[in-house]
Protein backbone atom coordinates (compact mmCIF):
# COMPACT_ATOMS: atom_id res chain seq x y z
CA UNK A 1 0.00 0.00 0.00
CA UNK A 2 1.76 3.63 -1.39
CA UNK A 3 1.87 5.61 1.57
CA UNK A 4 -0.26 8.73 2.45
CA UNK A 5 2.31 11.32 1.02
CA UNK A 6 2.50 9.40 -1.95
CA UNK A 7 -1.23 10.15 -2.81
CA UNK A 8 -0.89 13.84 -2.46
CA UNK A 9 -0.81 16.42 -5.85
CA UNK A 10 -0.13 19.43 -5.64
CA UNK A 11 -1.47 21.03 -9.28
CA UNK A 12 -0.50 24.14 -10.73
CA UNK A 13 -3.13 25.48 -13.72
CA UNK A 14 -1.69 28.26 -16.21
CA UNK A 15 0.42 29.28 -18.76
CA UNK A 16 3.81 30.72 -18.13
CA UNK A 17 3.40 33.06 -21.00
CA UNK A 18 1.01 34.78 -19.94
CA UNK A 19 2.15 36.73 -17.23
CA UNK A 20 -0.08 36.66 -13.82
CA UNK A 21 -1.88 33.23 -15.26
CA UNK A 22 1.94 31.64 -14.98
CA UNK A 23 0.73 31.94 -10.65
CA UNK A 24 0.17 28.36 -10.40
CA UNK A 25 3.37 27.01 -11.95
CA UNK A 26 5.18 29.38 -10.13
CA UNK A 27 4.07 27.99 -6.69
CA UNK A 28 5.16 24.50 -8.16
CA UNK A 29 8.44 25.64 -9.20
CA UNK A 30 8.89 26.50 -6.00
CA UNK A 31 7.84 23.92 -4.01
CA UNK A 32 10.02 22.17 -6.20
CA UNK A 33 13.00 23.59 -5.03
CA UNK A 34 12.11 23.58 -1.16
CA UNK A 35 11.33 19.21 -1.91
CA UNK A 36 15.18 18.90 -3.30
CA UNK A 37 16.22 20.58 0.03
CA UNK A 38 13.69 18.80 2.18
CA UNK A 39 10.90 21.08 2.62
CA UNK A 40 8.45 18.60 1.72
CA UNK A 41 7.59 15.03 2.60
CA UNK A 42 8.54 12.04 0.07
CA UNK A 43 6.18 11.22 -2.55
CA UNK A 44 4.46 14.22 -3.19
CA UNK A 45 3.62 14.54 -6.74
CA UNK A 46 3.98 18.43 -8.26
CA UNK A 47 2.73 18.79 -11.67
CA UNK A 48 1.37 21.87 -13.44
CA UNK A 49 -1.52 21.89 -16.06
CA UNK A 50 -3.07 24.16 -18.40
CA UNK A 51 -6.36 23.59 -16.71
CA UNK A 52 -7.93 21.52 -19.41
CA UNK A 53 -11.12 19.95 -17.28
CA UNK A 54 -9.75 15.85 -18.24
CA UNK A 55 -6.43 16.81 -17.51
CA UNK A 56 -7.04 17.93 -14.04
CA UNK A 57 -9.53 14.79 -13.51
CA UNK A 58 -6.55 12.73 -14.42
CA UNK A 59 -4.13 14.72 -12.62
CA UNK A 60 -5.67 14.58 -9.06
CA UNK A 61 -7.89 10.72 -9.73
CA UNK A 62 -7.02 8.59 -6.84
CA UNK A 63 -5.52 11.11 -4.68
CA UNK A 64 -5.74 11.39 -0.68
CA UNK A 65 -5.40 15.28 -1.13
CA UNK A 66 -5.16 17.66 -4.39
CA UNK A 67 -3.99 21.34 -4.59
CA UNK A 68 -4.71 23.25 -7.04
CA UNK A 69 -3.41 26.54 -7.57
CA UNK A 70 -4.64 28.68 -10.42
CA UNK A 71 -4.72 32.41 -11.00
CA UNK A 72 -8.15 33.69 -10.90
CA UNK A 73 -9.94 37.19 -11.83
CA UNK A 74 -12.09 39.08 -9.67
CA UNK A 75 -14.32 42.47 -9.73
CA UNK A 76 -13.74 44.01 -8.12
CA UNK A 77 -9.89 42.64 -8.06
CA UNK A 78 -7.34 42.73 -5.79
CA UNK A 79 -4.05 41.43 -7.19
CA UNK A 80 -1.90 39.11 -5.40
CA UNK A 81 -5.52 38.38 -2.98
CA UNK A 82 -5.38 34.70 -2.52
CA UNK A 83 -8.73 32.76 -2.32
CA UNK A 84 -8.69 29.54 -0.80
CA UNK A 85 -11.42 26.67 -1.26
CA UNK A 86 -11.61 23.69 0.12
CA UNK A 87 -14.01 20.51 -1.15
CA UNK A 88 -14.25 16.92 0.10
CA UNK A 89 -15.48 14.29 -2.63
CA UNK A 90 -19.07 15.21 -1.87
CA UNK A 91 -19.15 19.05 -1.39
CA UNK A 92 -20.51 21.39 -4.06
CA UNK A 93 -18.11 23.98 -6.19
CA UNK A 94 -19.45 27.48 -5.38
CA UNK A 95 -19.03 30.16 -7.37
CA UNK A 96 -17.39 33.51 -7.11
CA UNK A 97 -13.92 33.61 -8.26
CA UNK A 98 -13.54 32.63 -12.10
CA UNK A 99 -10.49 30.69 -13.52
CA UNK A 100 -8.29 32.97 -15.78
CA UNK A 101 -9.13 29.70 -18.12
CA UNK A 102 -12.36 29.76 -20.26
CA UNK A 103 -13.39 25.92 -19.36
CA UNK A 104 -11.50 24.89 -16.03
CA UNK A 105 -11.32 24.21 -12.18
CA UNK A 106 -15.37 24.63 -12.14
CA UNK A 107 -15.87 22.56 -15.20
CA UNK A 108 -13.29 19.47 -13.76
CA UNK A 109 -14.95 19.78 -10.18
CA UNK A 110 -18.62 18.85 -11.23
CA UNK A 111 -17.24 16.37 -14.63
CA UNK A 112 -15.68 14.47 -12.06
CA UNK A 113 -17.95 14.47 -9.46
CA UNK A 114 -20.57 12.84 -12.01
CA UNK A 115 -17.95 10.11 -12.56
CA UNK A 116 -17.13 9.84 -9.49
CA UNK A 117 -13.52 10.72 -9.96
CA UNK A 118 -12.74 13.11 -7.10
CA UNK A 119 -9.94 13.10 -4.62
CA UNK A 120 -11.14 12.48 -1.33
CA UNK A 121 -10.49 16.33 -0.55
CA UNK A 122 -9.78 19.14 -2.91
CA UNK A 123 -7.72 22.40 -1.91
CA UNK A 124 -7.97 25.29 -4.26
CA UNK A 125 -5.79 27.95 -4.02
CA UNK A 126 -6.78 31.19 -6.48
CA UNK A 127 -4.69 33.95 -6.77
CA UNK A 128 -6.13 37.06 -8.22
CA UNK A 129 -3.97 38.23 -10.99
CA UNK A 130 -3.65 41.90 -12.59
CA UNK A 131 -2.40 41.17 -16.33
CA UNK A 132 -2.82 37.98 -18.14
CA UNK A 133 -1.55 39.39 -21.45
CA UNK A 134 1.36 37.59 -23.49
CA UNK A 135 5.00 37.90 -21.61
CA UNK A 136 7.14 35.98 -18.97
CA UNK A 137 7.11 37.00 -15.30
CA UNK A 138 4.75 37.86 -12.46
CA UNK A 139 3.60 41.07 -11.58
CA UNK A 140 4.73 42.67 -8.08
CA UNK A 141 2.00 41.73 -6.41
CA UNK A 142 1.24 38.21 -8.04
CA UNK A 143 5.10 37.18 -7.24
CA UNK A 144 4.83 38.65 -3.49
CA UNK A 145 2.01 35.78 -3.17
CA UNK A 146 4.21 33.08 -4.47
CA UNK A 147 6.42 32.80 -1.38
CA UNK A 148 3.85 32.95 1.48
CA UNK A 149 1.15 30.36 -0.37
CA UNK A 150 4.18 28.10 -1.51
CA UNK A 151 4.57 28.23 2.64
CA UNK A 152 0.32 27.73 3.41
CA UNK A 153 0.62 24.69 1.13
CA UNK A 154 3.41 23.16 2.87
CA UNK A 155 1.97 23.43 5.83
CA UNK A 156 -1.90 22.44 4.81
CA UNK A 157 0.45 19.55 3.40
CA UNK A 158 2.00 18.87 7.18
CA UNK A 159 -1.42 19.28 8.96
CA UNK A 160 -2.92 16.64 6.71
CA UNK A 161 0.03 14.29 6.77
CA UNK A 162 -0.16 14.63 10.73
CA UNK A 163 -3.76 13.73 11.50
CA UNK A 164 -7.61 13.85 11.07
CA UNK A 165 -9.14 15.76 8.41
CA UNK A 166 -11.40 18.67 9.33
CA UNK A 167 -14.77 19.95 7.31
CA UNK A 168 -14.24 21.81 4.12
CA UNK A 169 -14.42 25.04 4.07
CA UNK A 170 -13.92 28.13 2.02
CA UNK A 171 -12.59 31.38 2.96
CA UNK A 172 -10.38 34.41 1.26
CA UNK A 173 -6.70 34.98 2.72
CA UNK A 174 -4.40 37.46 2.43
CA UNK A 175 -1.32 35.68 2.86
Amino acid sequence: MAAVSDRITVIGVGNEFRRDDGAGPAVVARLRERAAHGGLSAGIRLVCCDGEPGRLIGLWEGAELAVVVDAAHAHPGHPGRIHRLELDGCAAWQAGTASSHGLGLGEAVELARALDRMPRRLLVYAVEGADGSLGTGLTSAVAAAVGPLTERIEQEITHYLAGPHGKASSRSVRL
